[in-house]
């Protein structure tokens, strides 16, 4: 009978196979010597045997390191939906193209993700995390230097134009590879205290990208310039992909022991299906997450298209350029500032209380985005900053709540992490088109006006927002794991009495 490693903190781990057992009471008594040459920080190190062997799970260093590396190629792969938003008017003259056209710039990253992340999951699953993000690397810089070709002065309008579009094509990769694996990443490396910081980092650094997108591409010189300077940006975050590990050598816990479950087994589960009893779903799970998909991309849909039309929307009732990013990028920021205060509360104070937090939050971002009716006016600059301010600590702070909240229902991180995205991109791209349709005529008053587009957004979310009341959302994998770690600390103490 092994020993029992001495309990570092207060969490919990992994089976090792039967035969490493021989080699656990030389590890016991040797674990206080290595412990500060480890490179693990080890939450709870319980071994004991059960029936199907000794189980240990570990924590280790360098998920840290991965972490950082994730969030800064989000943040950069983040950048180009929303960079000529502000910058719109500038880019029709400078390259002689229509304002629709430069629209499309920002739809096409919506519109590419539709087909792309249903596929992610299964890239992942084949051929590991690390290729996955090492792919999305590659088309992030490629697209850098593809758009600043666009920009040569001896290119006419279309050929330019063709280079900046399929640019933007290969950003959607790149963006769509980073958000949907982000909770997987969390889930194969951090454990119960640490998994949804860990999320929320990773899932805020989009919409953080989105942010510093708007606020730099004014401000950096003209639409050229601007072009040149996403390009190197791209070129200096890359390299850090290489940080980032496959998987750890043993899991942080119960549920990132397991493999997720074939995408085409979330679809199943979800349309009633027989599927393995792993991705089983009950009736309430179904519905929570259908309920889930439409309020996550109705909201993240109002992000994006807001991005995307920034300066469309506060250009024509006296804003210049540069207040429009600001604006833009003042919802993104506080709202991380926001989630990063909110998240570690989620982990250790509200950690079983996050359906409960969205049927709090999700009503006071819909009637901010309702009230953008009416506080897009002439010399409301206040306003418009308290507006944005409450629209981004909401939303933004909800994030990584419900994507965590969608793995506890699923138990699929990748698959669901994916529907989400691709709901939240599907709408996206309809918000778009709909409000640029909505534009008012040169006769209005103001001219080119967005009011009635922000009549149709806020009435949207208002509506879609409102299902949430009817969410359950229990938290089944983190009970799993909570149980699965009370059995260890039962079984050690049953083999270790005082």
């Amino acid at each position: 009978m092994p020993g029992s490693l001495d309990l570092a903190e207060n969490t919990a781990h992994l089976d090792l196979k039967p035969e490493r057992e021989s080699m656990l009471d030389q590890q016991s008594t040797e674990k206080n010597a290595q412990a500060s040459k480890s490179d693990l920080i080890i939450e709870v190190h319980s071994t004991y045997e059960v029936s199907r062997g000794t189980e240990v799970y570990r924590l280790y260093k360098r998920r840290y390191a991965g972490l950082v590396a994730l969030i800064f190629l989000n943040i950069v792969s983040g950048m180009p939906a929303p960079w000529f938003g502000p910058i719109a008017n500038n880019v029709v003259v400078d390259f002689d193209i229509s304002l629709d056209k430069v629209t499309w710039l920002g739809n096409i990253i919506l519109l590419i993700f539709l087909p792309i992340a249903p596929s992610i999951p299964y890239i992942s699953a084949k051929y590991g995390l690390r290729r996955c993000f090492e792919l999305g690397a590659i088309t992030l810089i490629v697209s850098g230097w593809v758009r600043f070709a666009g920009t040569a002065l001896s290119l006419s309008g279309g050929r330019a134009y063709a280079l900046l579009f399929i640019s933007q094509i290969l950003a959607g990769f790149s963006q769509a590879v980073y958000q949907v694996l982000g909770p997987r990443y969390s889930e194969m490396w951090f454990g119960l205290k640490g998994r949804t910081t860990a999320t929320m980092a990773i899932a805020i650094s989009g919409p953080v990208g989105s942010g510093l997108g708007q606020l730099l591409s004014p401000i950096v010189g003209d639409s050229r310039q601007s072009i040149l300077v996403l390009a190197i940006i791209s070129s200096a975050v890359t390299p850090l992909v290489f940080l980032i590990g496959n998987a750890p050598t043993l899991p942080p816990t119960y549920a990132g022991s397991k493999s997720s479950p074939p995408f085409i087994s979330l679809f199943l589960a979800m349309i009633g299906k027989q599927v393995p009893p792993e991705a089983y779903m009950t009736i309430r799970e179904r519905i929570d997450f259908a309920i889930m998909i439409i309020i996550f991309g109705s909201l993240v849909a109002g992000a994006n298209a807001f991005g995307v039309l920034t300066g469309q929307i506060f250009e024509p009732v006296g804003y210049s350029s540069d207040i429009s990013g600001f604006l833009g990028a003042c919802l993104l920021l506080t709202g991380i500032v926001a989630a990063i205060v909110t998240a570690p509360l989620f982990d250790r104070v509200f950690t079983h209380r996050l359906a409960l937090a969205t049927k709090i939050v999700i009503p006071c971002v819909a009637g901010a985005w309702l009230s953008l009716i009416w506080a897009v006016k002439p010399n409301n600059l206040a306003g418009l900053f308290v507006v944005m301010t409450l629209i981004g600590v909401c939303s933004i702070s909800l994030l990584p709540v419900a994507l965590e909240l969608a793995v506890e229902v699923t138990r699929n991180a990748d698959g669901s992490s994916a529907i989400l995205w691709l709901s939240g991109s599907l709408l996206g791209f309809i918000f778009t088109l709909v409000e640029g349709s909505l534009r008012a005529d040169e006769n209005a008053n103001p001219p080119l006006n967005m009011r009635r587009a922000l009549v149709f957004q806020g009435s949207f979310i208002m509506v879609a927002s409102s299902l949430i009341f009817f969410v359950r959302g229990e938290q089944v994998r983190k009970r799993s794991d909570e149980m699965k770690l009370q059995e260890m600390r039962e079984a050690t103490n049953s083999q270790n009495p005082t």
